[in-house]
């Protein structure tokens, strides 16, 4: 499997639509053809999945119990507001005014690759999470990677 790299900041026009940057275009060679979906994130930004992640998430939501409640809350959240874009002929896609409003979406935006996925941020809400990262990254680290095993063992 191929994952997302890379780090890009987009210009909004007045229609909520930006370029999608050349870098990450050449990662995502489907996107012309079967479009990409867009939904909120589970903070304050949006996701962009290509359409083939996006169907991996729902053959997994498809496996929730539909009639336990937490479950039909979690699918509603996570699938509510989901929109397919597909960029037009100048390779611009456009931003759903709902989903801007959401992520406090008010001008220019950070996307940022995050392995299968593409988070979409407000320019400044991305520059103070990116501000708020933890002192000690070598504990963040040891904590999450600490216990994983080595692929090779």
């Amino acid at each position: 499997m191929s994952y997302l790299t890379g780090e890009y900041e987009c210009k909004l026009d007045a229609k909520g639509r930006m370029m999608i940057p050349a870098g990450l275009k050449k990662q995502l060679p489907e996107a012309d053809a079967e479009g990409l979906v867009i939904n909120r994130g589970l903070e304050n930004y949006l996701v962009i999945y290509t359409k083939k992640e996006w169907d991996k998430r729902l053959d997994e939501l498809s496996k929730l119990n539909e009639y336990d409640r937490k479950s039909i809350q979690f699918v509603r959240y996570f699938t509510g507001g989901a929109t397919t874009m597909i960029p037009d002929s100048a390779g611009r896609i456009n931003l759903p005014k709902n989903l801007m409003e959401h992520a406090g979406i008010t001008g220019d935006v950070v996307l940022t690759c995050m392995l299968n996925k593409i988070e979409v941020w407000d320019l400044n809400a991305h520059k103070v999470m990116i501000a708020n990262e933890p002192e000690n990254f070598a504990e963040l680290a040891e904590e999450v990677m600490g216990n994983k095993r080595r692929v090779n063992e």
